[in-house]
């Protein structure tokens, strides 16, 4: 469907609508989510942010930009997944599951589990991993064939986040991200994730690069630029990729940006599409920018 800007918005949006109105389309339960809006600074410019660009043959969001991230795996929210009795605790330093479970308003075991996907998939799609040997480091090269196979091992879900971490006498760094939203993907949609977006700075020594197979293209952006390409068209976005942004610009660095997220308001964003003589409204609450009318 033609638009002014790069909004995402699948043609078959509006007969999925008209289908949830009329009682015709069960909506599907949402995955739990995260992804990660990961920083850099740079020099006389606010800082950089790291994006990629899915795969136009991605089913979801396909040919869309978006930050790295992904489903939780059911083995993040545990302390391993061998056969009983040799599961391996998640190493783990930063707030505590509890302190993250209140930030995020969900139980332990969830917020564990969203937390760990947040560094997991910034691994798995980036390269760059939140862990360091202590509480007080962060590991400074994740480059090498060995530190491939293992993220390899993990994108296939051959090798579960804990034992990876442990092998290497690691711990999730949590004190590193910061949770700057929430965001659930409309009832009317095929595939739906509740998703918690992260804001983190780049370990200082790493550096990204596209390890993802779900991407053909990755870039390191300021949030302003990104998000001026969106407002001319050419870049595609969802709703809550180009909001983010957006909410992004006013950091003149990346720890400005960080230190932010502690106050940040969480409360979920769900569309909410309606029908006002026979026309679609779709709206995002507190987004204004993103609604739209659908003549029938």
């Amino acid at each position: 469907m033609s638009t002014t800007n790069g909004q995402w918005y699948p043609a078959e949006w509006p007969a999925r609508i008209r289908a949830l109105a009329a009682g015709e389309l069960t909506p599907v339960a949402p995955r739990r989510a995260a992804t990660v809006m990961l920083l850099r600074d740079r020099a006389d410019a606010p800082p950089e942010v790291h994006m990629l660009r899915r795969r136009s043959s991605m089913a979801f969001a396909g040919g869309a930009y978006a930050y790295p991230g992904g489903s939780v795996d059911p083995r993040d929210e545990t302390d391993g997944a061998g056969a009983p009795g040799t599961e391996r605790e998640l190493g783990w330093a930063g707030p505590s599951r509890a302190e993250w479970a209140a930030r995020l308003g969900t139980g332990e075991a969830a917020a564990q589990g969203i937390v760990c996907a947040a560094v997991r998939e910034t691994f798995e799609e980036a390269g760059v991993l939140l862990a360091g040997p202590d509480a007080e480091t962060v590991v400074a090269d994740t480059t090498g064939a060995d530190w491939e196979t293992d993220r390899a091992a993990l994108v296939a879900r051959e090798l579960p986040f804990a034992d990876f971490l442990a092998r290497r006498g690691l711990l999730l760094r949590s004190d590193l991200l910061g949770a700057w939203a929430r965001w659930i993907t409309p009832e009317f949609e095929r595939r739906r994730f509740d998703t918690w977006f992260f804001v983190a700075v780049l370990p200082e020594g790493q550096r990204t690069r596209n390890a993802s197979t779900e991407a053909d293209r990755t870039v390191w952006t300021g949030a302003a630029e990104a998000a001026a390409g969106y407002d001319r068209g050419e870049l595609m976005m969802m709703p809550p990729t180009i909001a983010t942004l957006r909410q992004l610009q006013p950091y003149g660095h990346a720890a400005d940006a960080l230190a932010a997220a502690a106050d940040r308001d969480l409360t979920p964003v769900l569309a909410r599409a309606r029908l006002e003589a026979g026309e679609i409204v779709l709206s995002w609450p507190g987004h204004d920018e993103f609604t739209k009318r659908v003549a029938p």
